[in-house]
């Protein structure tokens, strides 16, 4: 994971080479952002540039489409490494770990919920938590159902590439943030607050029912 993480900041440099070489690409252009953006999430490589660039590139709505669907597909796949290849060996750590079980248990109970309000939440990294809801009892149902959260912060973005005007002038910094980078951020500080109290309530809700 720690290989991962550092290799995704080292990549993160290519990434508007990437996005330059997409636009170039025309009709095929679309597809191969996609599998991009698949494999940036894998390896955490930040999407916040890719979907930015979106925007320049194919504007606000196609914008918003291909990064939902390459982010979509990205975390689903960082969810089932998780959940296949490394929660066997988390579970044998923790079995003897009650607290730890009891509240992967109500996560799995409201998964939805508490994955929806972690997407619209800014302190949660995107692509860490990918990988650590593969390693609770989230079905992937629900989580991939999810996803449709990220939307608002999608479309924030998109729109500001849009508006930069061009593929360098995004990737520059070249959009300036409005009113409604505000709003988001306001609703996002909204869902930290309310995820935390929910999932504790649930945690506790769930310790309190094994301890009894």
């Amino acid at each position: 994971m720690v290989l991962l993480i550092l290799g995704g900041r080292q990549a993160a440099a290519y990434v508007p080479r990437f996005a330059a070489w997409v636009e170039s690409l025309g009709v095929l252009g679309p597809v191969v952002f996609i599998l991009g953006y698949v494999v940036a999430t894998v390896a955490f490589i930040p999407g916040s540039v890719l979907t930015l660039a979106a925007g320049a590139i194919f504007g606000v709505v196609k914008g918003t489409i291909f990064t939902l669907i390459g982010a979509t597909l990205g975390a689903s796949a960082a969810f089932l490494v998780a959940r296949y290849v490394a929660r066997g060996a988390i579970e044998r750590r923790i079995a003897g770990n009650p607290r730890f079980a009891a509240i992967d248990r109500a996560v799995g109970r409201e998964g939805f919920k508490i994955v929806a309000l972690l997407r619209l939440s800014p302190i949660f990294p995107f692509n860490l938590l990918n990988y650590s809801l593969g390693l609770t009892r989230v079905p992937f149902l629900p989580y991939l159902a999810a996803s449709a959260a990220m939307l608002p912060g999608t479309l924030l973005y998109v729109y500001y590439g849009a508006a930069a005007g061009s593929l360098a002038s995004a990737l520059g910094g070249g959009a300036k943030k409005g009113a409604e980078s505000w709003i988001l951020f306001g609703a996002g500080l909204l869902a930290t607050i309310v995820v935390t109290a929910f999932v504790t309530r649930l945690a506790g809700r769930a310790l309190k029912q094994e301890i009894d």
